[in-house]
């Protein structure tokens, strides 16, 4: 196996190792939420006058697939839609109170974890993080062209 092979073999391990530790807790606290449902939330925390067109983009999925994720959370009363003033036709979505406290607990596993994974992260230096950085964003910048 070359580098880049065992490079991206380690990295897709960690994702999937990070997700199964973290994923007990996560439906513990979040039980009555699917992990796109979260996540969904978590971007429309995000996003300012987030609308299908961006929710899709920002969360690699399709716009049916959040059209349908928006109807799901609206029913729940997670998300509300709304209009501008300015723009009549375009549907955007913001969290109800309900939302925001599922965002807030979302958030406070993100800290837990990072807590818990800290001493991974005190011994990196500045350029470590660079060179980590740079990576990710010659990757993404390469996947975007090509798919583009």
């Amino acid at each position: 196996m070359d580098k880049r092979q065992q490079l991206m073999s380690e990295l897709m391990d960690l994702c999937n190792e990070i997700i199964w530790r973290n994923k007990p807790e996560v439906e513990l606290a979040l039980k009555d939420y699917k992990l796109s449902e979260i996540e969904l939330i978590e971007n429309i925390a995000l996003i300012s006058n987030a609308n299908v067109t961006r929710l899709a983009a920002a969360s690699y999925m399709t716009r049916g697939a959040i059209s349908k994720l928006t109807k799901k959370l609206i029913a729940k009363n997670i998300i509300e839609s709304y209009q501008s003033v300015e723009n009549k036709k375009e549907i955007y979505f913001r969290l109800t109170t309900n939302g925001q406290k599922i965002n807030d607990i979302h958030q406070e596993l993100h800290r837990s974890f990072l807590e818990r994974d800290e001493e991974v992260f005190k011994h990196m230096t500045n350029e470590e993080f660079d060179t980590i950085f740079r990576f990710i964003g010659r990757y993404r910048h390469h996947l975007k062209n090509i798919t583009e």
